[in-house]
């Protein structure tokens, strides 16, 4: 978004950094299935209303994955033991 609104400049496409930075990182991606989409939208005690970022915890609890945040919903979510988190 700074890139598109003229606030940063960048000489490489989004695409060919963020691939960039998978290749260089040694991370993976996960795919958003239809079964994460409708686990978002029914998981359990959660009162973030974020739909991103209940897509992210579904994606985490599908895949047993952790989240490392500094959101303050999805951490008291994770304390509540619904997914693991990480405080950064």
């Amino acid at each position: 978004m700074l890139v598109a609104r003229g606030r940063i400049s960048e000489t490489k496409s989004a695409l060919k950094w963020y691939r960039d930075f998978l290749s260089g990182a040694h991370v993976g991606e996960q795919d958003v299935s239809a079964e994460i989409f409708i686990a978002s939208s029914v998981l359990p005690q959660l009162a973030h209303k974020d739909p991103i970022d209940r897509i992210l915890i579904a994606t985490a609890r599908e895949h047993d994955l952790t989240i490392i945040t500094r959101d303050r919903a999805i951490l008291a979510y994770g304390a509540a033991g619904h997914v693991r988190t990480l405080a950064c």
